[in-house]
């Protein structure tokens, strides 16, 4: 899904692109300083991490319902992103993949939810750690899953903190910080109807294409949203502690989420509203503001960005690349033409099929096509269609978050206007799937076999085979059932740990 036309002139015209000069906190940026090169202080990083939220929901991206205003502000003092992914649509390996720098498939058991991130992999907060930084998270970080088994002895997003004042207090005098706030929103469970009861309208909702247009549906969406707008306050909250403080201006503030929306075919699905994250990336002191760009970029891409810009090579092993270019450019629109494309992929999410096995898929996605591979066909995408006698109690299809939409899908699959749509989500796939963007951006008619699209098809397998062999990925090797065999931590769902939501 992509910014309308009306919406990029909105935001190029709040944010005063083309302006010689840009104003931030009442600091004047000039175009001068990118010429000259990076400022001589290493900048702090502060990095928010929303849980299981979707692009385009933001005001900045022109939805009239929720409202982020401190995501709009970072996004006109800095660079808006609006082809971002994650590597997976699943919180353990799409939070392995940013500490990484690494696709998730290369991580081992780190590949799947509630596993565990094996230690000889590098993670960014404890390579600046080693150079001088002071490091520390608060709220969910790295997750679900344990750290022991992987031979750590703590969160692999640093020391855990009471919240971003106290981790300030304790900073040495003079040391930058890389500081990473892991919300628990907009993760279920929500207090239903919340949303509207804080003033939100249904008839302002814009349902998914995905999703069957009810009210149920729309109050739920509006809760989803009231816990989008919590976490967009709790940013402002940690900006204006930095703004208090005069140092803002040096701190690269970037904001996103780990994976889409908590409904039917979003979260733990490749299609965008699974993959496709809000990012919103600010530094006063040396990215121009008021941009919209719409290079492809992994979220997997923020280690070597944050390493580059505290002056850092990245690790050996990285596959991602650094972003500083982009963002130092001073452009908008396609800024990197080798950025034409990404990756994603997806292997166990819950424990809701027999004998633990995933659902093992990869993807690419360009501006015309989106292609998946479905390594195993033959079984449920979203889960068994019984699957309470598992290990993981979350019942029928259980790789779908419980909700009201999910229980209105399933009550009325056999009504006109939803039967479509729960096939979509529930049902089995076909081993390819091909969607073409300009016809169907809403990715709801796989058009793999026909032929009129045959050599699209051919070009896109050919490049996602190309990437996954470059970078080791066991599914393309043959090996791919090593990660059905990895533990799943996840005991039963309701047992309160360090990394679910209160």
């Amino acid at each position: 899904m992509s910014v309308s036309a009306s919406t990029r002139r909105d935001f190029l015209r709040a944010a005063g692109l083309g302006a010689a000069s840009i104003a931030v906190s009442g600091c004047e940026v000039t175009s001068g300083l990118f010429a000259g090169g990076l400022p001589k202080e290493r900048p702090n990083i502060l990095f928010c991490l929303a849980d299981d939220w979707a692009w385009p929901h933001a005001s900045i991206a022109g939805d009239k319902v929720v409202k982020t205003p401190t995501f709009d502000r970072v996004a006109r003092d800095g660079v808006l992103f609006t082809n971002a992914y994650v590597s997976a649509p699943s919180c353990t390996p799409s939070r392995g993949a940013i500490l990484t720098g690494q696709w998730h498939w290369r991580l081992e058991e780190g590949g799947n939810l509630w596993s565990t991130l094996p230690a000889k992999f590098a993670v960014y907060p404890d390579i600046l750690e080693d150079a001088g930084y002071h490091v520390g998270f608060t709220r969910k970080g790295w997750g679900p899953g344990r750290v022991e088994p992987g031979g750590r002895t703590r969160n692999p997003a640093g020391p855990r903190c009471k919240n971003f004042g106290a981790f300030l207090d304790a900073r040495p005098e003079g040391k930058p910080f890389c500081f990473w706030f892991g919300s628990y929103d907009p993760h279920r469970g929500y207090k239903w109807r919340s949303g509207v009861e804080s003033g939100m309208k249904l008839e302002d909702v814009e349902v998914p294409p995905p999703l069957p247009d009810s009210e149920i549906v729309r109050t739920d969406i509006c809760d989803y949203y009231g816990e989008v707008q919590r976490f967009d306050r709790e940013v402002g909250e940690l900006l204006k502690a930095l703004e208090e403080k005069g140092e803002l201006e040096n701190t690269l503030v970037v904001i996103s989420g780990d994976n889409g929306l908590p409904f039917p075919r979003c979260k733990s699905n490749l299609y965008d509203l699974g993959t496709n994250v809000p990012l919103a990336v600010c530094w006063p002191a040396a990215v121009k503001g008021g941009r919209l760009v719409s290079d492809f970029v992994s979220l997997a891409d923020l280690a070597p960005t944050f390493l580059e810009a505290a002056g850092l090579k990245a690790s050996a092993g990285m596959t991602a690349r650094s972003l500083l270019d982009v963002l130092v450019s001073g452009r908008s629109g396609r800024v990197d033409r080798k950025r034409d494309k990404v990756f994603t992929g997806k292997e166990r999410h819950a424990y809701v099929r027999q004998g633990g096995l995933g659902y093992p898929m990869r993807a690419v996605r360009t501006d015309d096509f989106l292609y998946i591979r479905n390594f195993k066909p033959d079984r449920w995408p979203a889960g068994d269609p019984d699957s309470a006698e598992y290990r993981d109690p979350r019942g029928t299809y259980g790789d779908i978050d419980g909700s009201p939409t999910k229980k209105y899908m399933m009550d009325n699959r056999e009504e006109a206007g939803v039967s479509l749509l729960f096939k979509l989500a529930f049902e089995k796939r076909p081993a390819e799937e091909l969607y073409d963007l300009k016809k169907d951006s809403a990715q709801l008619i796989n058009v793999a076999d026909k032929p009129e699209y045959a050599k699209a098809k051919a070009r896109l397998a050919a490049i996602l085979t190309t990437e996954l062999k470059r970078t080791g990925d066991p599914r393309i090797l043959g090996q791919g059932d090593v990660f059905e065999k990895y533990p799943y931590y996840g005991g039963r769902i309701g047992k309160k740990t360090p990394t679910q939501k209160p």
